[in-house]
């Protein structure tokens, strides 16, 4: 019998180690199917939420959580049960921009000292070419004593979850399968066939699945930055971005491409795991690093832009009060890893004002830890000169001009600053109201 058949039958288990934005939906999708999954993680405060029915990440939500068959464990050991194992940890980068794998690192280390005769183990973090065979595979067997190949298998497919995003899920995309031969290629894919409804597509090597995640997110990373650098000369000209691109976007072959700032987890990440690689090997990224540099600038941007409102308005940008709508990477998704609204808030310190910030889908906890920052709620707030609406989470989408206005100090609308960083207002009628109006 095939592992994938004894996997379905509960012979044998299924293993996920990180239980994150990728790892949980995993998780909850294989027990879906009938799968004894394991979902380990190191954060023993994680695994008490999950326990509990609460999903922190908002991506199942807790109905699913509580409706799971999944053994929650902080203890590695239990790693022994299963014999096929998905690893879905995160690769950040250091602040030089260079990897940091001691995530991937050490759920190898854990992995490879629980690990069995005849598993399987996936790694789906997103990594440069080569870390899966060259980093992972010497680790696994290291830890365990078995020999790769022999003892165990290996194999790549890389996560393309897009967090917050209910359309586009885990289950409706295609899956880049890999193996390192084509016996565990073949198995890798029919264990992910039981849950990825459109199929998978399978590639012929490790590393070529590592590439295509790192080269799809540094597409659009190009392409955002591109939009950027054309908003930051339109802005120079007098024109409006949003029309220059809704116009453009009439014509069949128009990407869709929209300015904005450009964070999180993968999109801000991924081209230096791929540059990094590069350089190793001799080669100087001429277009990719660019578009990096771009897109870290325009928190910086936006609020110089912020600035120069004040100023106009007859401000002391010093004395103004300043309230930011949004803290997390996206909107409607809590993750606020890399959020490029710490770059609006940091330039605006530079000149000696201290927003307000506030965000009804980020943690108190997560934006005191990651920026230092407190958040506060939309009835605190009162008496602004100039709000920033920085991420279109679906509250504030909600908001009319009448909403909006009860958060400034009183007086005449041509002094009441507006900046709309994801052009998710009507500037006609924002405008027609006489506020001082400035979108991306």
């Amino acid at each position: 019998m095939s592992l994938v058949e004894k996997i379905k039958s509960g012979e044998e288990r299924l293993a996920v180690v990180g239980l994150g934005y990728v790892g949980m939906p995993i998780a909850v999708a294989f027990a879906k199917e009938g799968v004894k999954v394991i979902g380990f993680d190191l954060n023993t405060d994680k695994i008490e939420l999950y326990k509990s029915g609460i999903d922190p990440t908002n991506e199942v939500g807790d109905e699913e959580i509580c409706n799971s068959t999944i053994y929650f464990t902080a203890d590695a050991s239990e790693l022994q049960k299963a014999k096929f194992h998905i690893v879905a940890v995160p690769t950040p980068v250091n602040q030089d921009h260079t990897p940091d794998l001691a995530p991937v690192i050490g759920a190898s280390e854990i992995l490879g000292r629980n690990l069995k005769k005849g598993s399987i183990v996936v790694f789906e973090s997103t990594v440069y070419p080569g870390v899966t065979e060259d980093v992972c595979i010497p680790i696994l067997e290291k830890e365990s004593g078995l020999v790769c190949g022999i003892d165990f298998k290996i194999g790549y497919s890389p996560e393309r979850i897009n967090p917050g995003d209910k359309i586009h899920r885990l289950e409706n995309i295609k899956k880049i399968v890999s193996g390192m031969d084509q016996a565990s290629l073949e198995e890798i894919k029919n264990v992910y066939d039981l849950i990825i409804k459109v199929g998978t597509y399978p590639v012929s090597t490790i590393k070529t699945a590592e590439a295509i995640k790192v080269v799809e997110n540094s597409q659009r990373d190009i392409n955002i930055a591109f939009m950027n650098e054309l908003a930051m000369v339109f802005d120079r000209m007098g024109i409006d971005t949003s029309e220059v691109v809704e116009g453009m976007n009439t014509k069949w072959n128009a990407l869709g491409f929209r300015p904005g700032l450009v964070g999180g987890h993968c999109i801000g990440v991924d081209p230096y795991y791929f540059t990094y690689e590069a350089e190793k090997l001799g080669y100087h990224s001429q277009i990719i690093l660019s578009g990096r540099k771009v897109n870290d600038g325009m928190g910086a941007f936006v609020a110089d832009a912020t600035i120069k409102q004040l100023i106009l308005a007859g401000k002391a940008p010093k004395n103004a009060k300043v309230v930011i709508l949004g803290l997390t990477f996206k909107e409607n998704c809590p993750d606020i890893r890399n959020s490029k609204v710490e770059d609006i808030i940091n330039r605006l310190n530079e000149y000696e004002i201290n927003p307000v910030i506030v965000d009804p889908w980020a943690s108190q906890e997560d934006a005191e830890r990651e920026y230092g920052v407190a958040l506060t709620s939309m009835a605190e707030v009162s008496e602004v000169d100039c709000v920033i609406l920085a991420v279109a989470h679906n509250e504030f989408k909600k908001m009319n001009l009448e909403d909006l206005d009860k958060l400034y100090c009183s007086g005449d609308n041509e002094n009441k600053i507006l900046i709309d960083v994801k052009s998710i207002l009507d500037k006609k009628l924002v405008e027609t109201a006489g506020y001082r109006y400035w979108r991306l």
